[in-house]
C-alpha cells in the first residue's frame, strides 16, 4: 500500500514467488529499483524447497522472465512423459528431479512412491518445464492443468499469463469444462486490479489478439475471494461452482 512512498534504491536482491511474472509487475520494479537484482525460484515439497533460483552470475533481465539454474547437487532434465525420451533445447516436457534434496517417498504409500520415482533415482514431477540454451530453467504449467480442446493442449498456465498481462488483472486462473463439441473448452476467473474496470468480453477480445482460438477462454467469471486449501487455489471448487452454475455434467 505505500509503495509509491517507499524508498527501495538500497535494495539489491529480490526474491519472488512469481511462475509468470507479469510484465506491468516487472517495469514497475525496474523502475522502482533498477539496481535491484530479481531471482524467481522454482521449488516442490518433494524436493524439500527450492530447486532452482538466479543469482548475480545470470542476465539481470533473465531474473523476470525464467527462474534460474538449478542449485549445485541437484539434477534435472526435461524427458517426454510419454516415451522417457529427453528434450531438446527450450521444447516443452516433463520437469525430472534427481539429487541429495529429495525425499525418500510418500508416507505409506508405496505405490504412489514407484510412481513418482524411477528405478534410477529421477522424480518425476508431472511439471511441464523447458531449459534454454544458457541453462535457465522455465516453468509452464502443471499437467494435470493441461486442457485438451479439440484435440489440442492447452496449458492453463499459458492462458493465466496472458491475461495477468492485462491491467485490470490482478490474478487469473484458468480451469476446462467439457463440452460436446471440443471434448473440453477453457474457462477463467479473475480477479479484478484495484478499482480498475474490465468485462468478460473485453478480456476475452484481449486473449483473442494474443493466443490461438482455441486457447481463448469461453466463459470469464470475476471473483473476490479464491477457495483456499492452506496455501493453494483450489480450482476443483471453482470448476465444480462453474460446473452447477451453466448445469455441466462431466
Amino acid at each position: 500500500p505505500d509503495w509509491d512512498k517507499t524508498d527501495m534504491s538500497s535494495v539489491r536482491l529480490q526474491n519472488s514467488c512469481f511462475a509468470f511474472m507479469p510484465e506491468r509487475v516487472g517495469q514497475a520494479y525496474r523502475e522502482k529499483a533498477p539496481t535491484m537484482l530479481q531471482v524467481g525460484p522454482m521449488g516442490m515439497t518433494e524436493a524439500t524447497g527450492i530447486v532452482t533460483t538466479g543469482g548475480y552470475a545470470m542476465d539481470p533481465e533473465m531474473g523476470f522472465k525464467k527462474l534460474g539454474f538449478p542449485l549445485a547437487g541437484i539434477e534435472m532434465k526435461i524427458v517426454d512423459p510419454e516415451t522417457g525420451e529427453e528434450k531438446g533445447v527450450d521444447e516443452r516436457g516433463e520437469i525430472l528431479i534427481r539429487g541429495y534434496n529429495l525425499f525418500d517417498g510418500y508416507y505409506k504409500d508405496p505405490q504412489k512412491t514407484a510412481e513418482a520415482i524411477d528405478a534410477d533415482g529421477w522424480y518425476h514431477s508431472a511439471d511441464i518445464g523447458s531449459i534454454d540454451e544458457h541453462g535457465h530453467v522455465m516453468f509452464h504449467g502443471r499437467f494435470k492443468d493441461m486442457l485438451k480442446v479439440g484435440g489440442e493442449n492447452v496449458a492453463a498456465a499459458e492462458v493465466e499469463a496472458v491475461l495477468a498481462t492485462h491491467p485490470a488483472v490482478r490474478l487469473a486462473q484458468v480451469v476446462g469444462l467439457p463440452d460436446e463439441r471440443l471434448a473440453e473448452i477453457p474457462a477463467a476467473y479473475i480477479e479484478r486490479e484495484g478499482e480498475v474496470e474490465v468485462d468478460a468480453d473485453e478480456l476475452i477480445a484481449f486473449t483473442r489478439e494474443r493466443l490461438a482460438s482455441f486457447k481463448v477462454p469461453r466463459h470469464i467469471r470475476f471473483i473476490d475471494e479464491w477457495p483456499m486449501s492452506a496455501s493453494k487455489i483450489q480450482k476443483f471448487k471453482l470448476r465444480g461452482a462453474l460446473m452447477d452454475e451453466l448445469g455441466l455434467k462431466d
